[in-house]
């Protein structure tokens, strides 16, 4: 077995950091620890070169830097945080684990040839965790608890095989493993400071003083002991809340804190093999709500098919921000999936095959996000066989869960012929591409100039228990001037041979 280890050492700054632009982030920013007397948990670049420091109370601070901006710790966007990197590296193992309260475990030796080779496979999942907005470092060991204590010494250096374990764990300080504070002063009151002094110990003794629990430890990052990490499974509902560093005024600064949470939400939808179909966004007013009782502002809509690729997902979202009048400066954006659909994969050909889908989707949804839910529709066919009644108008929230949207090019019934055994196959008569909104009367036209007769007749006869009741016969005839069109004869009321309409036209 091989194990990465994903440290993010700063994520308590990073869940606030990561919602603002580098533009953004010039201004000094700390974390505090919230209560009577709260201190710095976390600073970043400019708070620390303006002397800022951790564990600083937050007076001192603002005396080094009035302009500072600040927001107490948020543990719980902490741990969702730490849940999305998992998420996002399921995209590089199948197996994951969480490592509370700033570590992700991927076991990834079966991955490795998958990726072309280990170099590739650690260097894309660092990126894929920086791209998100954390500060990441990436520790390599044949065992998890080994990998975990090599990050947090901040030992970059790839331990490939366990009997380099021990060697590479040495020097490592006790510090680091999660002791409680008793035992690290009982060892350190004894001299026992580093992993390789307390292995160096005897075992008989060092298992009387503290039962098997320090042993179990050493065994386990030795790789002695089985260490069993529970796999991480993304949760069948996605909601993310992102707080920002300071409110915002303006839909335009949402911009960057939004797509981060797509890009969350499109690694989620990738682990479970899903597509959105409906999802919410809310922009929260914290400080406004107790002040002034303004509610939450949101913002929910369908897509015209399940999608998770963040570039669509992100202009959706863009476009409906674009309508949204904010009543007040936003402190946190929550991103919420309302309902989902399995998004199968699909077999990729030479040729692209459905660049008409491929456009029509978004243009659907992007129309929608500026016009309104109910503005756009599509047509949808049904079994019918009258052309008139063969297609009707949808929305296209109705038709979301499909796996495909668009227009057919043709809304006349498929031909078939029927007998007095029942239905036949379809017959491979033509369409035309487009119908007439009437059938026009061709009477005295045919007289002036003839037509000719390409293909026919076929016989439509349908609508006899809803009393629109039609008895034609169709022709694919050329016109005069060389168009070539749909007609029919309508025999259902005339005595004679029946009058002649065009229905449609082929070109």
């Amino acid at each position: 077995m091989l194990w990465a280890c994903l440290l993010l050492p700063s994520l308590s700054l990073d869940v606030f950091a990561r919602a603002s632009a580098a533009a953004d982030a010039a201004r000094p920013f700390v974390v505090a620890s919230g209560g009577h007397h709260p201190r710095v948990v976390a600073a970043n670049a400019q708070a620390r070169a303006a002397g800022i420091r951790r564990e600083q109370l937050i007076s001192a601070a603002l005396a080094l830097a009035p302009d500072v901006a600040m927001r107490d710790r948020d543990v719980a966007a902490e741990e969702a945080a730490l849940a999305d990197v998992a998420t996002l590296l399921l995209a590089f193992t199948p197996s994951a684990s969480l490592a509370p309260p700033n570590a992700v475990l991927a076991e990834i030796a079966g991955s490795v040839r998958l990726f072309g080779g280990l170099a590739p496979l650690l260097d894309g999942m660092l990126r894929q965790a920086q791209a998100r907005g954390y500060d990441a470092t990436l520790a390599l060991a044949p065992t998890p608890t080994a990998a975990l204590l090599l990050a947090r010494a901040n030992r970059t250096t790839r331990v490939l095989h366990r009997d380099a374990l021990a060697a590479a764990l040495a020097p490592l300080s006790l510090a680091l493993l999660d002791f409680d504070a008793d035992t690290l002063a009982t060892l350190q009151a004894a001299g026992v400071a580093t992993f390789g002094a307390a292995q160096a110990l005897p075992r008989a003794g060092l298992a009387r003083r503290f039962d098997r629990r320090v042993l179990d430890t050493l065994d386990r990052a030795l790789g002695h002991a089985p260490d069993p990490r529970k796999p991480w499974l993304p949760p069948p509902h996605f909601e993310r809340r992102l707080p920002l560093p300071a409110p915002v005024d303006s839909v335009d600064a949402l911009g960057f804190g939004v797509n981060r949470l797509v890009n969350d939400f499109a690694a989620w939808l990738l682990a479970r093999g899903l597509g959105a179909v409906r999802m919410s966004l809310t922009l929260v007013h914290e400080r406004y709500v107790r002040e002034r009782g303004t509610p939450p502002t949101m913002a929910a809509f369908a897509l015209g098919a399940p999608a998770r690729t963040p570039a669509h997902l992100h202009a959706v979202l863009r476009e409906r921000l674009a309508r949204v009048a904010l009543p007040a400066p936003v402190e946190a954006i929550v991103l919420t999936s309302d309902e989902t659909a399995p998004l199968a994969s699909r077999n990729l050909g030479l040729l692209p095959e459905n660049e008409a889908d491929a456009a029509v989707v978004p243009l659907i949804e992007r129309l929608r996000s500026r016009l309104g839910d109910h503005a756009v529709a599509t047509l949808a066919t049904q079994a019918e066989h009258r052309p008139e009644h063969a297609a009707y108008d949808t929305p296209v929230a109705a038709r979301a869960t499909t796996a495909r949207t668009g227009v057919k090019r043709s809304l006349a019934p498929r031909p078939s012929t029927v007998s007095a055994g029942g239905m036949h196959a379809p017959a491979a008569a033509p369409r035309p591409l487009w119908l007439l909104d009437e059938a026009r009367p061709l009477a005295g036209v045919l007289e002036a100039k003839p037509w000719v007769l390409r293909d026919g007749p076929e016989r439509i006869e349908s609508g006899w228990w809803d009393g629109r009741d039609c008895r034609r016969d169709y022709f694919v005839a050329e016109t005069p001037d060389g168009e070539i069109a749909w007609i029919y004869r309508d025999h259902r009321y005339a005595t004679d041979d029946g009058e002649w309409f065009m229905h449609g036209l082929f070109a």
